[in-house]
């Protein structure tokens, strides 16, 4: 059975995850010189998964309006 177009997700997940694979852990824990090779790699310990926010942009009035009047200037 397909599934439905609308019920696909385009782009795959977007959203950042709040759970790791063990592959995953276990390559942050060997970053953080957590883990070694040989060692079991059940009961692993807990990774933290930071999440990423994007601040908003200010809009910088003055310095626009002053560019839009310098502009007409420059193509005369």
């Amino acid at each position: 059975m397909t599934m439905d177009k609308s019920l696909r997700a385009r782009r795959g997940l977007v959203r950042s995850r709040s759970v790791l694979t063990r592959a995953e852990r276990i390559q942050r824990l060997k970053e953080a010189d957590r883990w070694t090779e040989g060692e079991s790699p059940f009961g692993l310990d807990k990774v933290r998964v930071y999440k990423l926010a994007m601040k908003k942009k200010k809009k910088k009035k003055k310095e626009d309006e002053e560019e839009e009047e310098k502009a007409p200037e420059a193509k005369k």
